[in-house]
């Protein structure tokens, strides 16, 4: 199926982030700017105000590479999943969805929770800014500097309190001692350098296979 531009060669083209699922723009492109992103790996647009096709970040630095061109069911909209570099918004916001409509209108607000799915990467990015901040004065900077010994001896002390809690506390606790954990061990992977999203990439290469498959497939590496 080819893709439908409108009556002006146009089609939407929606950027969401690849790694956390946000949406961070909206724009138009024509069939040569779908050509450009597919051929250069960068995303590119058409203007209608100065009708000329445009790379997202060559003036600003902000950069957007394009990993997958997906068209909608009818093929009139398209959407890059990206990996973006600095914000996606011209007002410097990440996204430019940071407007929220309420009862009484819309209200600007920059501060947008991320989704769920990139909340650890949104906090593994507050640890590894700690890296350099003083131990008497971050929690985090001392875990670091305390070496994976300290480290290591911290995840076993949290998960074994998620698992008291998992068998004798209610829900509200669970919840408290998982986060408790994942804190402690997204603090291993920064010591490590292993990115979180390295984890999700895991986890979807396991779609599709059984539990059992999938440990075969580990013990034959």
């Amino acid at each position: 199926m080819n893709i439908r531009f409108n009556e002006d060669g146009l089609v939407p083209a929606i950027a969401q982030d690849a790694r956390t699922g946000r949406v961070l723009m909206m724009a138009w492109a024509n069939q040569e700017a779908l050509a450009s992103t597919v051929e250069t790996g960068y995303g590119h647009y058409f203007s209608r105000s100065r009708q000329a096709l445009w790379k997202k970040g060559e003036t600003s630095g902000n950069l957007q590479r394009v990993l997958e061109v997906r068209a909608d069911c009818d093929a009139d909209t398209l959407l890059y999943l990206v990996q973006q570099d600095g914000p996606a918004c011209h007002t410097g916001a990440e996204s430019c969805f940071f407007r929220v409509m309420g009862a009484d209108g819309i209200v600007d607000t920059q501060e947008i929770s991320p989704p769920i799915g990139g909340m650890s990467d949104r906090l593994a990015e507050v640890i590894h800014s700690r890296r350099t901040a003083d131990p008497e004065r971050s929690y985090t900077a001392s875990l670091l500097t305390s070496g994976m010994d300290g480290i290591v001896a911290k995840i076993r002390e949290e998960s074994g309190e998620l698992v008291d809690a998992l068998n004798n506390e209610d829900d509200r606790r669970v919840v408290s001692e998982a986060a408790d954990l994942l804190y402690h061990v997204l603090v291993g992977f920064s010591a490590r350098g292993i990115a979180p999203h390295e984890v999700a990439l895991e986890l979807g290469r396991r779609f599709g296979l059984s539990g059992l498959d999938e440990k075969a497939s580990r013990s034959s590496e």
